[in-house]
C-alpha cells in the first residue's frame, strides 16, 4: 500500500471539521465554544489559588476584618470557577457522544451510499474490498477522534499559553525544560503510531480472511459441509495461526510501547521536580511568596499536563487522520456513471464510431432490437479474454437460449447486456442506441433478471417477491399474481403467516425454506417487471439457470407461463438442460468466449456439429 504524505494526512483535518459541520453546526459550536472555556479554567483556578493563599497569609498577619473578608470572596471565586469546571465536563461528555453519534451517522450512511453507488466491477476487485473493509472499520471512531483530538490540541495551547501567561512574573523560563522533556516522547509515540497504522491498514486481507474462517464455523450455509468433510479443525488451525501472528505483532509492539514510554515519562518527572526545587528556593530565600510558590508548582504540574496533551494531542491527530484517510480514499473512488460521457467515447471516438459525445439518453417505449457488435470482454487484471468478438443480435419478441459448457462466457455476457460491465472492445446496442449512451437506471427497469446465485433475503416471503419492483412493494395483489407466475403460490399457502412469513434463520421466528422454494420465490420476484404498471413491465427477461433447483415437473409447469407471460418480450435463457433450451426460438452455443453456432433446435441437430454432440450425451442419459 503506498505511503500517505504528510500534506495528504493532515488534509483530513478541515476536511473532517465540515463533516462535523454538516452533521450538526450547533453542536459544532457548542463543542468548540466549551473547549476554549474549559482551556482557560486550569489557569483561572491556579491564580485564584495563589490569591486565597496569600490572602490568608496577609489576613493572618494583619488580622484585619477586611483582610478576611477578601478571603471568602477569594474562596467564593474558587468554588464558583469550581461549579463552571464542573458544570464544563458534563457539558462536554454530553457533547463529545452527541457529536459521535450524528457524525458516526452522517458518515456511516454516506458510506453505505457509497458502496451503493459502485459497479460490480469495483466490487470484484480486492482493492475495493480492502478499501471497504478499512472505512467501515474506522467509519465510526475515527473521524469523531480527529475532530476531539483538534480541538484537544486547541484547548491545550490555550491551558498552556494562559499558564505562561501567570507565571510571567514568577518562573517564565521553568516553560522551556518542561517543553523539552515531553518532546522525545511526542516522536517516539509517533513513530510507534505510524507502526501500528501500518500494521492495521496492512492486515485488510488477513483480516478478511480471519472473518471468513469465522464465518464457515458459524454460519448455517456451512455448517454442513464442515461437518460432512471434518472441516473444523482445519478451519480452526488456520484461525488460530492468524490470530497468534496478528496477537504477536501487536505484543511487540505494545513492550516496546511500554519500555520507550516509562523512560520518557521518567525524564518529564525529572523535569519537573527540578523546576520544583528552583522555584522552592526561591521562596526559601525571601524572593517569592507561599502563594507565589503555589501558583508556580500548580502552573508547573498543569502546563507539563498541557505540553504532554499539546504533543499527545498531535500525535492522536496524525494517528487518527491516517485511519481518517481510508475513509476519504474509499468516499474517492469513482461512483457508477460518474465517468464523463466524453471519457467513456474517447476509445470509440479514435475507431470513428462516435462523433460527438451525447448526454444520456432514455429508450424509447416499446419492444427493441438488442445487437451485440463485435463484442469483447477481460477481466481487469487478467489476460485471457472471457469473450472474444462475439457478435449476435436478438430480434423483438425472440427467445434466445444460450448453451455451453463452465467458463465458457454465458454469465459475463449477461452481465454485459445488465451493464455491470463495460465491453472490452466492440458495441452493444438497445433499440439501435449504444448502450453506453443510455441512462443505467431508466434501462435497468426495463429489464428481469434470475441468477444462477439469486440472493435469499431475510425478510418476509411478500418482500422477497415484491423487491423485484419496487413500485409495487406494498401490493399484495401483484405480489400474489407474481407468485402464482413463478409457480411459488403453493408455497406461500404453505407458510405460516403467508406473505408476512419472515424467511431464513437469521432473525426470531424465521421461517427458512428449501433450495428449490428460494429459487421459486426468486423467479417470481423477476415476473414481478413482467406484470409492471400500465401493462408495460419488463422487455427482456433473462434467466441464468432458472430451474437447477426445482423438480423437473416444476420446470414444465415454469416455462409453460414463462411462454405466456413472455409473449411479445424478449427473453435469455441460460440453462445446461436441453429440455429447457429446445424451446427457445434460437440457441446459442459458446465455447471459450466465442460463438460456436447458432440457430434453432432442429437447425442445430440437423448440422450435427458440438450443439447435437452435447444433446445426444445429454438424452442418452434420459433412455
Amino acid at each position: 500500500m503506498r505511503r500517505r504524505s504528510t500534506r495528504e494526512v493532515l488534509a483530513q483535518l478541515p476536511a473532517t471539521f465540515r463533516w462535523l459541520w454538516e452533521a450538526s453546526p450547533g453542536g459544532t459550536v457548542a463543542l468548540c465554544a466549551s473547549q476554549a472555556l474549559m482551556g482557560l479554567l486550569p489557569a483561572a483556578l491556579a491564580w485564584v489559588g495563589r490569591l486565597i493563599i496569600d490572602a490568608v497569609t496577609h489576613a493572618a498577619a494583619t488580622q484585619s476584618p477586611a483582610d478576611r473578608e477578601r478571603v471568602l470572596w477569594a474562596v467564593a471565586g474558587e468554588a464558583g470557577l469550581a461549579v463552571v469546571l464542573l458544570f464544563g465536563r458534563r457539558a462536554q461528555n454530553y457533547l463529545r457522544a452527541f457529536m459521535r453519534a450524528k457524525l458516526g451517522n452522517l458518515l456511516s450512511l454516506r458510506l453505505l451510499e457509497k458502496a451503493l453507488s459502485l459497479e460490480l466491477e469495483q466490487f470484484e476487485r480486492s482493492q475495493t474490498y480492502d478499501l471497504l473493509q478499512n472505512a467501515r472499520r474506522d467509519v465510526a471512531t475515527r473521524p469523531i477522534s480527529l475532530a476531539l483530538s483538534g480541538l484537544m490540541l486547541a484547548r491545550s495551547l490555550v491551558t498552556l499559553l494562559s499558564l505562561g501567561a501567570i507565571l510571567a512574573d514568577i518562573a517564565w523560563w521553568a516553560v522551556i525544560p518542561l517543553a523539552l522533556s515531553v518532546v522525545p516522547e511526542f516522536f517516539i509515540e509517533t513513530r510507534l503510531s505510524g507502526e501500528a497504522f501500518a500494521l492495521t491498514t496492512g492486515r485488510a486481507q488477513d483480516s478478511r480472511r480471519l472473518g471468513y474462517y469465522e464465518s464457515m464455523l458459524t454460519l448455517d450455509s456451512h455448517a454442513k459441509e464442515v461437518k460432512l468433510y471434518g472441516l473444523g479443525p482445519l478451519v480452526l488451525s488456520r484461525y488460530r495461526e492468524l490470530f497468534t501472528r496478528f496477537f504477536r505483532e501487536d505484543d511487540r509492539l505494545g513492550r516496546r510501547q511500554a519500555v520507550l514510554t516509562l523512560v520518557f515519562a521518567a525524564l518529564s518527572s525529572f523535569a519537573f521536580y527540578g523546576c520544583y526545587a528552583a522555584v522552592a528556593w526561591r521562596t526559601a530565600l525571601g524572593l517569592l511568596s507561599i502563594g507565589g510558590l503555589t501558583l508556580a508548582v500548580v502552573a508547573f504540574r498543569q502546563g507539563q499536563g498541557a505540553v504532554e496533551d499539546v504533543l499527545a494531542s498531535l500525535n492522536t491527530l496524525y494517528d487518527d487522520a491516517r485511519y481518517v484517510s481510508n475513509v476519504s480514499l474509499f468516499f474517492d473512488l469513482p461512483a457508477s456513471g460518474s465517468q464523463s460521457l466524453t471519457s467513456r467515447f474517447a476509445e470509440a471516438n479514435l475507431a470513428g464510431r462516435v462523433t460527438t459525445p451525447v448526454a444520456p439518453r432514455t429508450l424509447p417505449p416499446g419492444r427493441f432490437t438488442i445487437e451485440l457488435d463485435h463484442v469483447s470482454f477481460r477481466y481487469p487484471g487478467r489476460e485471457t479474454w472471457a469473450l472474444r468478438d462475439l457478435s449476435l443480435t436478438l430480434a423483438p419478441g425472440e427467445k434466445l437460449a444460450i448453451v455451453g459448457e463452465n467458463g465458457a462466457g454465458k454469465s459475463t455476457l449477461i452481465k454485459l447486456l445488465l451493464r455491470l460491465y463495460e465491453p472490452t472492445e466492440g458495441v452493444i446496442r438497445f433499440g439501435g442506441i449504444d448502450v453506453r449512451e443510455l441512462d443505467t437506471a431508466a434501462l435497468r427497469k426495463r429489464l428481469g433478471a434470475v441468477f444462477q446465485d439469486f440472493v435469499r433475503y431475510q425478510l418476509t416471503a411478500g418482500e422477497n417477491i415484491g423487491l423485484g419492483d419496487l413500485e409495487r412493494l406494498g401490493s399484495r395483489a401483484a405480489i400474489e399474481a407474481a407468485a402464482k407466475a413463478g409457480g411459488a403460490e403453493d408455497l406461500l399457502a404453505e407458510l405460516p403467516n403467508r406473505t408476512d412469513t419472515v424467511l431464513g434463520n437469521w432473525f426470531e421466528h424465521g421461517h427458512e425454506l428449501s433450495g428449490g422454494q428460494w429459487q421459486r420465490l426468486a423467479i417470481a420476484r423477476s415476473f414481478m417487471r413482467l406484470q409492471s404498471n400500465a401493462g408495460a413491465g419488463a422487455d427482456l427477461l433473462i434467466l441464468d439457470e432458472p430451474t437447477a433447483a426445482i423438480d423437473a415437473a416444476a420446470e414444465v409447469a415454469l416455462f409453460e407461463r414463462f411462454q405466456k407471460l413472455t409473449e411479445g418480450r424478449s427473453a435469455i435463457i441460460i440453462s445446461h438442460r436441453f429440455s429447457t433450451v429446445r424451446m427457445a426460438d434460437r440457441i446459442a452455443l459458446l465455447e471459450h468466449g466465442k460463438l460456436i453456432e447458432l440457430g434453432s433446435h432442429d437447425e442445430l441437430l440437423a448440422k450435427n456439429g458440438q450443439y447435437a454432440h452435447l444433446f445426444n450425451l445429454q438424452a442418452r442419459g434420459y433412455r
